[in-house]
């Protein structure tokens, strides 16, 4: 499947696994390791990875007699075990949703958006935007088409290696083929938010408008997870069931996105975050982070390493640290993750960090000098005051819906 967020922007893709992109959150760079890096975008491979690829090498073991047919080669005249063809099978696979995922990221950057990263995960890849670039539906197209040109490159390529009487090479060719033409057909499926799903959005924006656009493209996209639920269910496939869930779950999380999109407008981190005066020090101790907490009534504060943030330190880490040690314990040693935004971003964008496991705040910068923090606290209370400034919100408070 193949898709794109942006904001947080992102873009998945699938065959038998999934490509994907859109506008949304951000993946959690604990779960993830870098691999690579293609024009300044990291390559990240997710944990999920590493757990199914023995199954795709396992599946495509098990087909592997009838692959070989397929490609009009007799079996026993391939060298290698079929264990060891399936395991050759599944790198390809993903080696071609990543160049599926670079084909959306580079159409991106040649067309004013920005990428975050591109991640491998157990059904497919994710190509994350910070920006979006001009044209989703060409940035979608983008992905399928380098999939099925070089799908028909490479059975093209096995056609001729026929003639050399190199078996090897002629499957190898024409099993990279298939996966490519495959992978590329499946994602211009209208099953939002894969790349076909982003294509009949974007055609119906022009009409009716982004938010009722996503709405239907996500009805038609819980449609085809259903199906694909139905096909994997009786079929006994196992990776067709997670990529129906995965549909289902990303077209329900896209049209939330979208919606709020719409909702928070143009709102900027600035507008809710608290400002900070002066951070905690790295080397500042316990004790007095404690005395700072009890004071300035804060229950976390951003901790800094000289000019650069180092994350935060937070009334629950203190408590975990028995009184009489604190004296002679830096906050450095408790510090926990802090993702940093910019002042000028976004909130729906920060909303996607905040979202992250385990993010209790986001450290907030101007011009790479920390200005502040934000939490859900802060966005809370910063909804709710917005509310009161509406001109339709009378005395009582905001008007009822209705």
């Amino acid at each position: 499947m193949s898709a794109r967020r942006s904001g947080s922007s992102r873009t998945e893709g699938a065959s038998p696994v999934a490509t994907r992109g859109g506008e949304g959150g951000l993946m959690d760079a604990r779960s993830t390791f870098l691999v690579a890096r293609v024009r300044g975008i990291p390559i990240r491979i997710h944990f999920t990875f590493l757990l199914v690829l023995p199954f795709l090498a396992y599946s495509f073991g098990q087909r592997f007699v009838d692959a070989a047919r397929f490609a009009s080669t007799a079996p026993e005249r391939l060298v290698g075990s079929p264990w060891l063809w399936g395991l050759a099978m599944a790198i390809a696979l993903f080696a071609s949703v990543l160049v599926h995922e670079l084909a959306h990221s580079l159409y991106a950057l040649g067309h004013g958006g920005k990428v975050r990263s591109i991640t491998l995960h157990m059904v497919g890849g994710v190509s994350e935007l910070s920006a979006p670039p001009r044209s989703e539906i060409l940035m979608a197209l983008a992905g399928p088409a380098i999939s099925l040109v070089l799908g028909g490159f490479f059975v093209g390529l096995a056609g001729l290696a026929t003639r050399t009487r190199l078996p090897n090479v002629t499957f190898a060719l024409f099993y990279l083929g298939q996966l490519n033409l495959v992978l590329g057909v499946f994602n211009l499926l209208p099953a939002f938010p894969m790349d076909g799903g982003r294509i009949l959005r974007g055609a119906l924006t022009r009409s009716i408008g982004l938010v009722r656009a996503t709405r239907i493209a996500a009805r038609v996209g819980r449609v085809f997870a259903i199906l694909f639920a139905l096909l994997g269910f009786f079929s006994l496939n196992i990776l067709l069931l997670f990529i129906a869930f995965v549909v289902y779950v990303g077209s329900e999380g896209e049209a939330r996105d979208v919606l709020l999109r719409a909702a928070l407008g143009d709102a900027t981190v600035r507008e809710f975050m608290s400002p900070v005066e002066a951070p905690v020090a790295a080397e500042e101790t316990l004790t007095a982070v404690a005395d700072r907490m009890t004071r300035e009534r804060r229950t976390a504060f951003p901790v800094t390493d000289g000019d650069r943030v180092v994350g935060l330190v937070t009334a629950d880490a203190v408590a975990r640290v028995p009184a009489g040690s604190r004296a002679g314990t830096p906050a450095r040693q408790v510090v926990q993750p802090a993702p940093l935004v910019e002042a000028a971003d976004r909130l729906v964008d920060a909303l996607h960090a905040l979202g992250g496991a385990g993010v209790r705040e986001l450290a907030v910068l101007d011009a790479g000098r920390l200005v502040g923090t934000l939490s859900r606290l802060d966005v809370g209370r910063g909804l709710e005051l917005r509310e009161l400034a509406r001109p339709e919100a009378g005395a009582g408070g905001a008007r009822a819906p209705g």
